[in-house]
């Protein structure tokens, strides 16, 4: 299962609007076949491991991350093709909490006779698939918000010269991260006035995240969708409307990059469910422009707190990682 895991980790971000699985076929001893979900949610793990495996999957185990999916959409049933190989034992990590599925893909290889064992490494396969179970749930995808700041917590000079206060592994790191999510969002202001990219850059990729710009104004010309630009989507509202909007067009994965004013409406709403940060070594003033905007807190013990998952040096920067309480 840790490898099922693994093999899933590489369709974060790719896979949407269908979550990333990883599945592994093990036959006396041997993985006779592994896959995970591919670019845009199709082929499913399944598939590409039942075709790895050809014949060795009769009698063999699959371990697979979610449950396999019992209803016809676009593809037949894992399920079905599972039972049709001839697989003896499914291990799956958790229950797909999707109303099509919820438990059919179990009983319907059970009803075939095959053994069925849940929930192994359940707690690893929620916090992987924790965008896809949020917007089951919620209604709306996980936001990651991410911050590149000085010493002293800014993000640009009085004059708003920003690059570059972190140094280019840290910059490279960034471009991982987004790889890992669905899409990459911004708001209004900082569209208009650094006209980003947000593309994933250095890594090859086959599919660019989606560009999310929160604004109800005009935004500038910004790339048309191509080979490497993701689709352009503006959406406007209150942050919580966004959010909603992003997981209804089926996000499950945003990894928001600024600025200030809308990372400061996030962080209000309680919409932050992972923080990321790069520190640099270098101090700016208090004149300098602030990486989170005025978020009107009073007490602090009204302040959202977060749990540190992760610290270590990138380059000659500090990254550390953390999760809402």
């Amino acid at each position: 299962m840790d490898h099922a895991l693994g093999l899933a980790r590489r369709g974060l971000g790719n896979t949407w609007p269908n979550p990333a699985v990883g599945c592994v076929i093990v036959k006396d001893g041997r993985v006779v076949g592994r896959g995970w979900t591919q670019p845009g949610g199709r082929p499913h793990a399944e598939v590409r491991a039942l075709a790895q495996a050809g014949p060795a999957a009769r009698g063999a185990t699959a371990y697979v991350t979610l449950e396999p999916c019992s209803h016809h959409g676009k593809t037949p049933p894992c399920a079905e093709a599972l039972i049709a190989a001839g697989i003896a034992t499914v291990v799956s990590a958790m229950t797909d909490p999707d109303p099509r599925v919820s438990g059919r893909g179990h009983a319907m290889l059970r009803a075939a006779g095959i053994t069925v064992i849940e929930g192994i490494r359940e707690t690893q396969a929620r916090a992987q698939q924790q965008g896809f179970l949020m917007r089951e749930a919620q209604g709306r995808p996980m936001l990651t918000l991410k911050l590149a700041t000085s010493f002293d917590g800014r993000i640009a000079t009085a004059s708003g010269e920003s690059r570059w206060i972190t140094g280019p592994e840290a910059r490279h790191h960034v471009h991982a991260l987004r790889l890992a999510h669905d899409a990459v969002m911004v708001g209004g202001g900082t569209a208009r006035a650094d006209r980003p990219g947000l593309n994933v850059r250095g890594f090859g990729v086959v599919r660019q995240p989606v560009r999310v710009v929160v604004s109800g104004q005009p935004l500038p010309d910004l790339p048309v969708e191509s080979a490497t630009h993701g689709p352009l989507w503006q959406v406007s509202g209150d942050v919580a409307d966004v959010m909603a909007q992003l997981g209804a067009r089926g996000l499950t994965r945003v990894f928001c990059e600024g600025g200030g004013i809308l990372a400061a409406s996030l962080l209000r709403a309680g919409l932050v469910d992972q923080l990321v940060g790069y520190t640099a070594g270098v101090a700016i003033g208090g004149d300098g422009r602030a990486a989170i905007g005025p978020i009107g807190l009073q007490h602090l013990a009204d302040a959202g707190r977060f749990h540190l998952l992760e610290t270590r040096r990138i380059g000659g920067d500090l990254f550390h990682r953390w999760q809402r309480a």
